[in-house]
């Protein structure tokens, strides 16, 4: 049986308005009982993902901003990776011919040069808001991750722009359709996992992991037990066709998954 549990949130553990179901709710707290340890492994921002473990009362290590953060079960950070001051300068500086958003992350939080009210509808059971900012202004060493966020085929061009500019300077990736990540690099969630699974004292083959995006790719592709969420990008299903592939987000498949793991372990398992 698998000693950790990582879990992406949005697309998988959230349903479609970003909330977290009863039932997922509970089957996490089943978990704990089991003595099965929890990580969280989001692109969401640790000032707004503590104060929902806290508000859940549950034990767990957070692996933050898409694996640039590893924190302890007290809010320690334990393993930290930033992007080199050179790459987020250049990013913040260049002309890109693109009509997406930009987006700038560091412990201080979330940071965007113009109000985009539609971006907080995925935030607003935390509460967690960007904050206005002349992005340029930003300390090129002050900066953990870079975002643009927009249509999926101008962020596909643009990530062609970033590849030729950058090249193995950064770790370029899909955290969504519409969001496309600048990231240091060798930083990925199945990397941040890598160190805590280490630190803990368990190997990467003791632990299960749930996704649904080109930023889970790693993580699930590491672990013992990599599970692919049905309405998962199909460029994620493309890259691991190998995994198994269960239901949908806005059915709480994970915790249809899980009961069926912990209940019937010895019965082959079918999607809801």
């Amino acid at each position: 049986m698998a000693k950790l549990a990582a879990f992406d949130m949005d697309g998988t553990l959230l349903m479609p308005d970003h909330r977290l179901g009863n039932e997922t709710i509970a089957t996490l707290k089943r978990l704990r009982e089991r003595d099965i340890t929890l990580t969280f492994a989001t692109g969401r921002h640790v000032l707004e993902m503590r104060p929902l473990i806290d508000q859940l009362a549950l034990d767990a290590f957070l692996i933050t901003g898409n694996g640039t953060r590893v924190h302890s079960l007290h809010g320690d950070v334990m393993h930290r990776s930033d992007l080199s001051p050179d790459v987020a300068d250049e990013v913040l500086h260049a002309r890109w011919e693109t009509h997406a958003s930009m987006h700038v992350f560091n412990d201080n939080g979330w940071f965007t040069g113009k109000a985009i009210p539609e971006m907080l509808q995925a935030h607003m059971y935390s509460g967690f808001h960007y904050q206005l900012r002349d992005l340029r202004q930003i300390p090129a060493h002050e900066v953990t991750k870079i975002c643009f966020c927009g249509d999926h085929d101008d962020l596909a061009r643009l990530s062609i722009q970033l590849q030729e500019a950058l090249g193995d300077r950064a770790h370029l990736c899909f955290s969504a359709v519409d969001c496309l990540e600048v990231l240091p690099v060798g930083c990925n969630k199945g990397a941040a996992l890598t160190v805590l699974s280490a630190h803990l004292g368990l190997t990467m083959q003791e632990c299960m992991a749930f996704g649904d995006a080109m930023n889970d790719r790693e993580m699930l592709s590491l672990v013992g037990r990599g599970l692919v969420m049905g309405n998962a990008m199909g460029q994620l299903k493309a890259a691991l066709p190998h995994l198994p592939v269960i239901g949908h987000c806005q059915n709480q498949a994970v915790s249809h998954y899980l009961t069926h793991w912990l209940d019937k372990p010895n019965l082959p398992y079918s999607p809801e």
